[in-house]
């Protein structure tokens, strides 16, 4: 494993603006090429955003002067995302056919949905009555499923969902002498129950966030005392530590259909950049972009079937703005395809519990 320096992929930067504020954050694409997020305002709000074809849409809130963020997109155009009053009341909902749906709760007053699937499966997490923090899967028909009793666990989050139903996410379980509850990375089937990833990561501490159709994981572990390191699992491989950019934490977000890894990483220097894991090396899309855009590409978040990839970073105007990135022209053919718009770890509503910085 190396960090890459050399640009093997050249792409075009496209800023795709606010909804009249400040600030924009991109979190998933799909294979149309459709990117969802949050953006700021005139007005100041944080509301969730669909963009297509050079047009940033406003998807509005469920509340009067709410917020909303939308996490996922699927290629049926299904958006999913968080809504409420404020960072402290917050619900899960489903855009479809032009409106906003409440998904509900376990149980709990709060809800998070972070995934979509092609099937219109989502998953997140939610409050229960008595005020634990669980993984569901949410069906149309059916409703949401509380995913812990089958998990085994005290709290869990589930962070990404493939086509076949498989759902990837972070459960807390008991270890050490002093019984402290640590994060496991999980993969959840129907068919097969739960597998605990954490000791193959040799880790104190996982979480898988995203996973395509061949059942590759891509998530992040404790590689030592203050390190985190993205990592990529596949059954009969093994684990990949993916490494880092310099610095001493990076973090995954987002893997493609061959493999292929985008996210995030400390430089060493002080400064978060922007990266992509292909062919055993961990590049700096910062150095696969025209250097005089001005732009410091901060964090992936999605890459989709034609290799365009979304995300944030500091704009030519030093603000937080949303990105595209789509290989140039002769380049796209070496690009990989990537599930659909899967993007996990939101930047998430303020609690007192949860998983690190998803």
């Amino acid at each position: 494993m190396g960090v890459g320096t050399a640009a093997k992929v050249s792409y075009r930067l496209s800023d795709l603006g606010t909804l009249g504020g400040a600030t924009s954050q991109a979190f998933a694409i799909n294979a149309a090429g459709q990117v969802v997020g949050c953006a700021d305002t005139a007005g100041g709000a944080t509301h969730a955003f669909f963009y297509s074809d050079g047009v940033m849409k406003d998807l509005d809130t469920l509340h009067a002067s709410g917020i909303s963020r939308a996490m996922d997109i699927n290629d049926a155009g299904q958006i999913v995302g968080i809504t409420g009053n404020d960072d402290d009341h917050y619900r899960a909902f489903i855009y479809s056919d032009g409106a906003m749906k409440d998904l509900g709760t376990l149980g709990g007053s709060t809800s998070t949905a972070l995934a979509i699937n092609a099937a219109g499966q989502v998953v997140g997490a939610s409050d229960n009555a008595r005020g634990g923090r669980h993984a569901f899967l949410y069906t149309a028909g059916t409703g949401m499923k509380d995913l812990n009793p089958l998990l085994g666990s005290h709290t869990s989050w589930a962070f990404n969902i493939n086509a076949a139903g498989q759902v990837v996410g972070t459960l807390n379980a008991v270890a050490g002498p002093d019984r402290m509850y640590v994060g496991h990375a999980f993969v959840y089937s129907s068919g097969t129950g739960m597998k605990d990833l954490n000791p193959l990561l040799g880790s104190h501490t996982s979480w898988a966030v995203d996973i395509n159709a061949a059942g590759q994981v891509a998530g992040c572990f404790g590689a030592a005392a203050g390190f985190y390191h993205a990592f990529l699992y596949e059954d009969g491989a093994g684990v990949t530590d993916l490494g880092a950019l310099g610095g001493a934490i990076s973090q995954a977000f987002a893997i493609d259909a061959a493999g292929q890894v985008v996210g995030t990483s400390d430089t060493g220097t002080g400064a978060s950049h922007a990266f992509i894991y292909s062919d055993g090396a961990m590049i700096d899309l910062n150095a696969l972009v025209d250097p005089a855009s001005g732009w410091t590409l901060n964090c992936a978040k999605g890459i989709n079937d034609s290799g365009q990839i979304v995300g944030y970073g500091t704009a030519p105007n030093r603000k937080p703005h949303a990105f595209l990135l789509t290989p140039l022209v002769g380049q796209a053919s070496r690009m990989r395809r990537n599930t659909a718009g899967q993007t996990p770890a939101p930047p998430e509503p303020r609690r007192k519990e949860g998983p690190p910085s998803k």
